[in-house]
């Protein structure tokens, strides 16, 4: 096996990559073993003698797998988590969220006649000084009181 390394580093500068992505043509090392210089190179190139292999990408099969199974809710249990709950979930961002679809329900049930104003404004006081943790929590609440929530 003759030593190409010099053909090898002059096909890399000229193809502009790496020498391992270099390849050469296993039918015409006569030819490769005799060029040595740049333009002797670039004229094989040209011939397909030599040319670079595509760079490899990062595989993507692996993460698919177990992105899909996280969609699912697989590997995401308490082994995996790190960081306080505040920091997976920004408790603000779910305030807003909670008290948003509170005060819709609220509206709903006084323009639908089902409370009066008067008891509407109580509720909606309740809820902004968090008398309720969730929708559920604030039906229930009515239910209690005798108000019949659909």
């Amino acid at each position: 096996m003759t030593d190409l390394s010099i053909q090898r580093r002059l096909a890399a500068e000229v193809l502009g990559v790496g020498e391992n992505r270099v390849r050469f043509d296993p039918e015409r090392l006569k030819d490769i073993e005799a060029a040595l210089t740049k333009e002797d190179v670039r004229r094989l190139i040209k011939d397909g003698a030599i040319w670079a292999e595509p760079s490899g990408r990062n595989a993507r099969g692996r993460w698919k797998e177990r992105h899909e199974k996280r969609r699912k809710g697989h590997r995401r249990g308490p082994g995996k988590r790190r960081g306080a709950k505040g920091a997976r979930e920004n408790p603000h961002r779910r305030w807003v969220s909670t008290i948003r679809k509170l005060r819709r329900f609220l509206k709903w049930l006084r323009d639908s006649g089902t409370i009066d104003t008067a008891t509407y404004r109580k509720l909606r006081a309740l809820a902004k000084g968090g008398a309720f943790r969730s929708l559920a929590d604030l039906k229930r609440h009515l239910v209690e009181r005798g108000i019949q929530v659909t």
